[in-house]
């Protein structure tokens, strides 16, 4: 019922840590040479997670929208309509908006770590 609510919190806080990353990425920013490679960036990197956990929030509430447990009017989750319920929506954040966040997380480390190895071989190529 709002375990979309999960990876959309995620998408915040990795937005704001991609913001962060990116003001302290300009200030230690130097010349440097256009032909020379150079590593993504933190904030890029940060950036295909902010990327990520949306469409997997989006993915969630469309499926939430689909079968009439989000509404357009308040209190727009018919969980919150009924205290009982709420127990149930809270469960549901707790399994089913973790697992899918763990999975994007997941998804994404495994990205950084192909990432992290065609810039390790773009290097070494570059370097004989």
């Amino acid at each position: 019922m709002a375990c979309f609510l999960v990876p959309t919190a995620g998408a915040v806080a990795a937005g704001v840590a991609s913001k962060v990353a990116k003001k302290n990425e300009q200030y230690e920013r130097k010349e440097e040479s256009t032909n020379q490679i150079q590593a993504i960036p933190v904030s890029r990197k940060l950036s295909w997670l902010v990327k990520m956990l949306i469409g997997g929030a989006v993915l969630l509430a469309f499926e939430h929208v689909w079968h009439g447990e989000v509404v357009p009017f308040f209190p727009f989750l018919t969980a919150m309509e009924d205290p009982s319920s709420m127990a149930e929506m809270f469960h549901e954040m707790a399994t089913v908006g973790i697992t899918m966040t763990g999975i994007i997380l997941v998804v994404w480390i495994g990205m950084l770590v192909v990432v992290s190895a065609m810039e390790k071989k773009l290097l070494k190529a570059k370097a004989n």
